[in-house]
């Protein structure tokens, strides 16, 4: 079954099945919006990514990442971001996850203070999830947004969260729509779509339009963005500053140019956020050609690791600096139902993780599912009873370059191998199938676990890794113990797919970007 579309703007062609209601995100008018942002941004876009891979060159030659000097006016004293809105003061607690419609509810009600909902890592970019999930979102700004099943109907509470979306990252197309016959940014696609449909609605409620930038490797894509936000707001006749975007600071170039990034997006600035698991695969793969760069396993990576604690704290230092929130890290836990022991053990790491967050001044955290959302509001609750602690400058801090560059301490294991195959495969299979949010060995993960996954494997089959037990990490070993996993893991129509590609860009002579980039082709379905 089908819907009729308005007549397209002049250069833009839809490659997607167009479902009933998908026409009223695909109006004449929207289009037209999206298309304007993209013929005015995306040359620039193109730039910024042929950048991306000369910077990449020069670190495989043996160039480091540093700190910048040319954005003097980033480090004069005095300015800071814009004012924050009410309603972005207290982000105390969030919760992220998936734009499918009962997840959309289930986050805004959940009682944490935002809800990021994710076209990105938590979402498989099918054509159907990215305009459902559109539907989803003017649905629940509009306050109508429901969800049936059989005895009971899910609806909004008198209090749901503030809403924040994050988009997919610069690197992304969006296969199912051409504009001048070249695939729309994703980025672009995600963003204009959502600002469009709900930017009035959303400000006539006291709130405005959100956003999470992800994967941004420099203050000049920070820059860009905040070019596109200036363009989009006139357009709409919004007023300078409506648009709020929190940067993930989530790879490493990128946690060398923070105060640049603010600088880039100062009147349109809700701070920075700690990225954790893509910080971790964005080591990886900025330093892949350096041997003396080599990660133990992926479990001992943790936010009390020298090099993810002074990332942390370089973030909260800057962002209270400038008038910034600075918001903590993911809590992937979720409760494990039928084990007493495994679920105690579970909210411990979540009680430590979350009181080092906000002992260290972070003003929110991330939670992935709603039963954390108590504990971690308590914690928070407990030692920041005002709204946010920016107030608290952490002047004793002092993060050199090479403590960012710090190499991990830990061990490499024959398990840590075995695991990162465990889980790369099956989250790999779950997406192929059209999810991105998938629960795995008490963890919710989306796409960032599997990218370290893979790119460790990738680094330790590259470097030949010797593990604890003195096995020397090789093609052979990988390829034989993914044989021997294989057939425990639950069977799905992907998962033979799956393993083929995951074990392809692990054994790959080059190191792909991002494996989302490498699978897409395997779920775009183009109609005539």
């Amino acid at each position: 079954m089908s819907s009729t579309l308005q007549p397209l703007p002049h250069g833009v062609a839809i490659f997607g099945a167009v479902r009933p209601g998908y026409e009223t995100i695909l109006t004449h008018d929207a289009l037209s919006f999206l298309t304007a942002l993209v013929r005015t941004h995306r040359g620039r876009l193109a730039t910024l990514l042929q950048v991306r891979r000369d910077n990449q060159a020069r670190f495989d030659d043996g160039r480091l990442p540093g700190f910048l000097r040319s954005v003097p006016e980033a480090r004069e004293p005095g300015w800071t971001v814009a004012p924050l809105p009410a309603d972005l003061q207290d982000r105390r607690v969030e919760i992220t996850g998936p734009v499918d419609r009962k997840m959309v509810i289930n986050a805004l009600n959940s009682g944490a203070r935002c809800f990021m909902a994710d076209f990105e890592d938590a979402t498989a970019p099918t054509w159907a999830n990215l305009i459902e999930g559109q539907i989803n979102l003017r649905d629940a700004v509009a306050g109508t947004i429901t969800y049936q099943v059989p005895g009971r109907t899910y609806r909004l509470n008198d209090h749901p969260a503030v809403l924040l979306v994050r988009p997919r990252g610069l690197h992304l197309p969006e296969a199912h729509l051409e504009i001048d016959a070249q695939p729309c940014p994703g980025a672009l696609f995600d963003f204009g779509l959502y600002l469009f449909h709900n930017a009035n609605a959303l400000r006539a409620k006291g709130s405005g339009p959100y956003f999470y930038l992800p994967k941004l490797e420099s203050h000049v894509e920070a820059g860009w963005w905040n070019d596109v936000f200036v363009q989009a707001q006139e357009l709409l006749g919004l007023p300078l500053g409506t648009i709020k975007a929190t940067v993930l600071v989530e790879t490493l170039p990128a946690s060398f140019q923070i105060e640049e990034i603010l600088w880039q997006l100062r009147d349109h600035s809700a701070g920075l956020n700690c990225g954790r698991w893509d910080y971790i695969f964005s080591y990886i793969k900025t330093l892949r050609a350096h041997h003396e760069f080599l990660l133990p396993d992926r479990s001992e990576v943790g936010m009390t690791q020298p090099l993810m604690r002074s990332y942390a704290q370089r973030v909260i230092q800057i962002c209270h600096r400038r008038g910034a929130p600075a918001i903590g890290g993911m809590a992937a836990n979720i409760p494990v139902k039928d084990d007493p022991a495994a679920n105690e053990a579970a909210i411990a790491k979540v009680q430590a993780d979350k009181l080092r967050e906000v002992t260290d001044g972070h003003d929110g955290t991330w939670v992935a599912h709603p039963g954390l959302v108590p504990l971690a509001t308590a914690i928070f609750d407990e030692h920041m009873p005002t709204p946010n602690q920016i107030g608290r400058q952490r002047e004793d801090v002092n993060v050199t370059a090479v403590d960012l560059l710090r190499v991990p301490r830990g061990r490499r294991t024959r398990a840590g191998v075995e695991h990162n195959l465990r889980v790369g495969v099956q989250y790999l299979a779950a997406w192929l199938a059209g999810s991105g949010c998938v629960p795995l060995y008490q963890l919710m993960e989306d796409a960032a676990t599997a990218e370290i996954s893979r790119a460790q494997l990738w680094q330790w089959v590259r470097h030949g890794a010797v593990l604890q037990d003195g096995t020397t990490v090789t093609p052979e070993l990988v390829r034989g113990l993914l044989e021997d996993e294989l057939p425990q893991l639950p069977p799905s129509p992907t998962l033979e797919l799956a393993a083929r590609l995951f074990l392809d860009m692990v054994l790959a002579t080059e190191l792909a970007p991002f494996l989302t980039l490498v699978a897409y082709e395997h779920i775009v379905e183009r109609t005539p």
